[in-house]
């Protein structure tokens, strides 16, 4: 006999007797999903039929032990993840599709420790397939179980009698339960299936990955279920077309979320970038104007990065404006810093900007870069020999101390630079590395005099 179901709404929680288009509570338009409705035990009822409880325990009185902890085999994932994956944890690894997910976690398969059980659940790929993906990648497969399933009832009878460490889902919109009625994929599929997993995880301590794919919008299906129920959000990032992926973490309860992985796409898989600011820098072309050398920080590690921007006049009423890599709002408001206290009439031209090898940087210290960068391709001069900058900027121009500054110059040497131009403001506690010549400015225009219009001024080391 099938288990009823119920309708309700994933905005305001309303239930409805049957499916409609519009939420009669909030008013909110194809949010009504469906699930299975499960009777409650009424009040008079023999204890022996009711649900077990867990009852409340003094909060001093909990472990306070740490997580546990196992290392996946990829140094760049145990970062991202926070020092590897914690044991009963429910990982959703998302991306576009072909952007490497599958990949990563069937690596994981052969690169994992020998005694932990894996399970690798496909609702995808025939078994044949995993296969020959997997000869391709070189994993020999000892100790892990494939599975090609979709229905998460059979999973689930699998599981209690496989009793793997890690599980592997790929991916969760292929899953389904038989007594809703909706489609694989569906809101209230995808709720339903992962807190099925959730369940299972926490109560047998089993590791579980799970592979989601993004819809039009660029979002997970069921982003906000998702995000809420799972502990860890990973995103694999990059352009199909270029062979640098980038792994980052939106959401980790056992570690940051500043953290990033850099990985490379070869034939036989992916393979680690343990120096990332090498990769963005190959290639980088000298003596060229609108392109900028700064350092981010992402999580714990300093990156150098390549700003490039493209100024030219507009021939149309409202010029374009386009952003790569730099948040869309924050150039354009260094867009009219340049202008307003640059000196610079960008205002009628088209303005291109991107960050080279699909970075997205969110850290304010490249905003000194960017200005550079326009500032060079509006001036059509190229920034002064081998210099690298970083900065906040402010709405009068002035530039702002940034965090981290010493991890940011060491690297900025490590990688052969010979000088750096940085906010005054960062002057005290510096530990300066030896051959790199600092340049210390006060305000955007100061910057642009030295580097594009290359000015001579005294260096402090």
């Amino acid at each position: 006999m099938k288990t009823k179901t119920v309708f309700f709404c994933t905005e305001c929680g309303n239930e409805t007797p049957k499916w409609m288009g519009q939420c009669t509570a909030c008013g909110s338009w194809n949010t009504v999903v469906e699930q299975p409705s499960y009777a409650k035990p009424r009040a008079g009822a023999p204890a022996s039929n009711r649900m077990q409880k867990n009852s409340p325990r003094e909060l001093s009185k909990l472990d306070a032990s740490s997580e546990m902890r196992f290392m996946t085999g990829f140094k760049e994932l145990d970062r991202v993840l926070g020092g590897g994956a914690v044991i009963g944890s429910l990982v959703l690894v998302g991306g576009s599709p072909g952007i490497g997910k599958s990949t990563l976690l069937l690596q994981i398969c052969g690169l994992i420790d020998a005694s932990i059980k894996v399970l690798y659940v496909s609702g995808e790929e025939s078994e044949r397939q995993i296969k020959m993906r997997a000869e391709r990648l070189g994993v020999k497969g000892g100790g892990v179980f494939v599975l090609a399933e979709t229905e998460i009832t059979e999973i689930l009878t699998v599981l209690e009698e496989l009793k793997p460490d890690v599980l592997i889902i790929d991916s969760i919109q292929t899953l389904y339960n038989p007594e809703l009625a909706s489609s694989p994929g569906s809101v209230g599929q995808v709720k339903d299936c992962t807190m099925s997993l959730l369940q299972f995880s926490k109560s047998s301590g089993v590791t579980v990955f799970l592979v989601g794919h993004v819809n039009k919008e660029g979002a997970i299906a069921g982003p906000k279920v998702l995000e809420h129920m799972v502990d860890c959000v990973l995103y694999f990032e990059g352009e199909r077309s270029l062979n640098y992926r980038i792994l980052r973490a939106a959401k980790n309860r056992y570690g940051s979320t500043n953290e990033i992985g850099v990985f490379e796409m070869l034939d036989n898989g992916l393979s680690e970038v343990m120096n990332p600011s090498e990769m963005l820098l190959a290639g980088r072309p000298s003596n060229t104007p609108g392109t900028c050398v700064t350092c981010v920080i992402e999580g714990t590690r300093p990156i150098l990065a390549e700003i490039q921007a493209l100024v030219t006049p507009s021939s149309a009423n409202m010029p374009r404006r386009n952003s790569n890599g730099v948040e869309y709002n924050r150039a354009m408001m260094l867009l009219a810093v340049l202008q307003q206290r640059g000196g610079l009439r960008v205002g009628g031209c088209d303005a291109y900007i991107n960050v080279i090898g699909g970075l997205n940087i969110d850290d304010p210290g490249a905003d000194l870069a960017t200005i550079l960068a326009l500032a060079s391709a509006y001036r059509d001069k190229p920034i002064r020999g081998e210099v690298a900058v970083f900065g906040e900027v402010g709405l009068t121009g002035e530039l702002r101390q940034v965090s981290q500054i010493n991890p940011r110059l060491a690297e900025i040497s490590r990688m052969g630079f010979t000088a750096c131009i940085l906010p005054h403001s960062g002057k005290s506690k510096l530990q300066a590395p030896k051959g790199l010549d600092l340049i210390f400015v006060k305000t955007i225009s100061e910057a642009i005099r030295i580097a594009v219009d290359n000015i001579t001024v005294s260096k402090e080391h």
